[in-house]
C-alpha cells in the first residue's frame, strides 16, 4: 500500500505514454492497457480503458502505479457506489486513492474530466489530462458512446 503523500505525488507527476502513436480504443466487452512513464523516468504507470459487454455506456478509465495500485478510476454509467462511510454515490463517479482504503472512495466526476463531451474518446482525453498525462496521443476507434 502507498502512503497518501506517495499516491498524491504519483497522481500529480507529469506522465507520457510509452507508445506515442494513436490510442486505439477497445470494442464492446474489451479492455485495453496503455503503459506510461513519469516524465522524470522514475515511475511506471498503466492506463486501462474498458467497455462493458452488456451495457456499452458502462465505461471505465483507470490509472495504476506499480502495476496494481489503482490511483484513479472513472466509472461511467455503472451501478451506484457505496463509500466506506456508507454514503452512496449515484451516477458517474471518480474513485480516488485514499491511504488505508485504496481506491474504495468515490466522488462525483469533476466537470473538467467531462468538459470535452461524453463520448468515450472525449472522456478518455479529459481523464488523461486529469491524470497529468502530457502530449496526449490522438484517440480513435471503439464505440462512440
Amino acid at each position: 500500500m502507498l502512503t497518501q503523500s506517495e499516491a498524491d505525488a504519483l497522481i500529480a507527476v507529469p506522465k507520457r505514454m510509452l507508445e506515442r502513436g494513436l490510442i486505439e480504443l477497445p470494442s464492446r466487452g474489451q479492455r485495453k492497457c496503455y503503459p506510461a512513464k513519469s516524465v522524470d523516468g522514475r515511475s511506471d504507470f498503466l492506463f486501462d480503458v474498458r467497455v462493458s459487454g452488456v451495457r456499452v455506456t458502462n465505461r471505465t478509465c483507470q490509472e495504476r502505479a506499480h502495476v496494481s495500485e489503482v490511483l484513479l478510476r472513472l466509472d461511467m454509467d455503472g451501478p451506484p457506489h457505496d463509500n466506506p462511510d456508507g454514503q452512496e454515490i449515484v451516477g458517474p463517479h471518480l474513485h480516488v486513492y485514499r491511504e488505508g482504503f485504496a481506491a474504495r472512495w468515490a466522488y462525483p466526476v469533476p466537470t473538467k474530466i467531462l468538459r470535452y463531451g461524453h463520448l468515450l474518446p472525449d472522456i478518455l482525453y479529459g481523464f488523461l489530462e486529469y491524470c497529468n498525462l502530457v502530449d496526449i496521443p490522438s484517440i480513435q476507434g471503439g464505440l462512440q458512446i
